[in-house]
């Protein structure tokens, strides 16, 4: 269902009390400045702070917990790495898939995040899956044929009830961490060309009812102007999501 959504990316900042403390400035802040009817809130941290962030927003269901990334089998010898029911078992609801950091830095590809995607389906969590151009995708005037290849390769063999379980966020390679972000005019042109994409792989209802989030270098400043366009339904969060107030600014942005 399609709904105003908020996503805070902690990657790999804070040790355990830092982490306590931002999270207990942010539930006191959404306590005191919002209302019932907020958008969907997430918050993101590094295995480590998973549990203990979790006990401290509670099972309201928001905030929600959700993880960065695990490992795409169920369980087994791989040392180091995390799988989606023990992130589930945790408490958490969602996790990041597809970022582009995991993309480039660590060369996650279209098939290994489609098996991802199945299995954490299957452990019952909500895939947040990202899609995203570099710089030089942009200036070649690719974009759209890339982000058509992430969709059709990386989600598009979902079922349509399948499909229905997750959220896709939108980031511009070259907006993230850059201080540079796409213009509302840009994140809007990009978002409708997914919501059509949908539409064509499924139908209009299950385009019309998928939750698209903006990402790259979104802050307190820009964010009501981004999620004022029309299939821009929030954002997937970075460095701002580690200030409690600034990140509540952008809850507040709808």
């Amino acid at each position: 269902m399609r709904q105003n959504f908020v996503a805070g990316n902690w990657k790999m900042n804070l040790t355990l009390p830092e982490a306590q403390a931002l999270t207990i400035e942010l539930m006191e802040l959404l306590k005191a400045d919002l209302t019932a009817a907020r958008p969907q809130v997430v918050v993101c941290p590094s295995f480590p702070l998973l549990m203990a962030v979790g006990q401290l927003l509670g099972d309201s269901g928001n905030p929600a917990l959700g993880a960065q990334n695990f490992h795409q089998k169920e369980s087994g010898a791989y040392t180091g790495e995390v799988s989606a029911k023990q992130l589930q078992s945790v408490g958490c609801e969602y996790v990041i898939l597809g970022h582009s950091e995991r993309r480039q830095q660590f060369h996650e590809d279209d098939t290994l995040l489609a098996e991802k995607l199945k299995t954490a389906l299957t452990a019952g969590l909500k895939p947040i899956f990202c899609v995203g151009e570099t710089l030089e995708t942009r200036e070649a005037d690719e974009t759209f044929d890339y982000i058509g290849q992430q969709l059709a390769a990386g989600l598009f063999h979902l079922s349509k009830e399948e499909f229905g379980g997750l959220v896709i966020a939108y980031e511009p390679i070259w907006a993230i961490g850059t201080g540079r972000t796409a213009s509302s005019e840009q994140a809007q042109e990009v978002h409708a060309f997914i919501r059509a994409q949908v539409a064509a792989a499924y139908d209009a209802a299950t385009a019309a009812d998928t939750t698209i989030l903006y990402g790259g270098s979104c802050n307190a400043q820009n964010a009501r102007e981004l999620f004022s366009q029309p299939d821009v339904d929030g954002g997937l969060i970075g460095g701002a999501s580690l200030k409690s107030r600034d990140f509540v600014e952008i809850v507040k942005s709808f």
